[in-house]
């Protein structure tokens, strides 16, 4: 069993929330983020009757601004001063197209989707290096890699994260740390409540958790430097 201690952010509900307690099945230390107090107090109850070895933290703050970001920081250091996993998955999805979306559109992707992982990352990165299996994941998109239809300033931002992913880990190969880009496609979180589709159309938030998983279980020999997901019928 693993003992390491994560930060995932966004992950209140969806994918972070799958992360969070496949990694406490595990074994893991957990640190939420969320803008939402309640759920995180609701999340943190779960996961402590569910696995009472598990320690758990919360933080709430808006990671869209760099003072959220600080806060988080602070929030975390103050319990933790080694980071084994941070998984950037933090995010919003606002649909449009870029000739028609509402004037700050791009502005608020951006600085939800990209600049909160890179704000994160970089305050992050004194405790990221203390650890013997540092690893990090930017939760993308394929939007990361295809122009996704009505996906506007959406897909600007994700096709930025992963540029941001592949540069850090050109930066952090020879440190030793892991650098992992997620890149799901439509799966059942917030982004798709209430879309009238058979369920089985959609990944489960838990496909993207076990993937997140078997990734971190790798040797210090190797890395999975992306992870592509697909609905097995395709792209919607």
């Amino acid at each position: 069993m693993f003992t390491m201690k994560v930060l995932i952010t966004g992950s209140t509900k969806g994918i972070g929330w799958a992360i969070a307690e496949k990694l406490a099945e595990n074994g893991c230390h957990i640190f939420l983020h969320g803008r939402n107090a309640d759920d995180l107090k609701k999340n943190k109850a779960t996961l402590e009757k569910k696995h009472p070895n598990c320690d758990v933290f919360t933080a709430a703050s808006d990671l869209s601004t760099k003072d959220g970001v600080k806060q988080l920081v602070a929030a975390v250091q103050k319990h933790w001063s080694v980071l084994d996993v941070l998984i950037n998955n933090a995010g919003v999805f606002l649909p449009g197209n870029i000739t028609e979306e509402a004037d700050g559109t791009l502005e608020s992707q951006i600085n939800t989707n990209l600049y909160s992982a890179y704000h994160l990352t970089r305050m992050m990165m004194s405790s990221i290096h203390k650890s013997k299996q540092a690893h990090i994941f930017n939760m993308c998109s394929i939007a990361s890699k295809i122009a996704y239809p009505n996906g506007g300033s959406y897909s600007i931002s994700k096709f930025a994260l992963l540029g941001f992913n592949k540069v850090l880990r050109e930066e952090l190969k020879p440190k030793g740390i892991k650098v992992t880009a997620i890149l799901p496609g439509a799966t059942w979180s917030n982004s798709w409540a209430g879309v009238d589709l058979p369920h089985e159309r959609l990944m489960e938030a838990n496909d993207i958790a076990i993937a997140v998983w078997s990734a971190i279980q790798m040797s210090p020999a190797a890395v999975v430097e992306e992870i592509v997901l697909r609905p097995q019928l395709g792209d919607l």
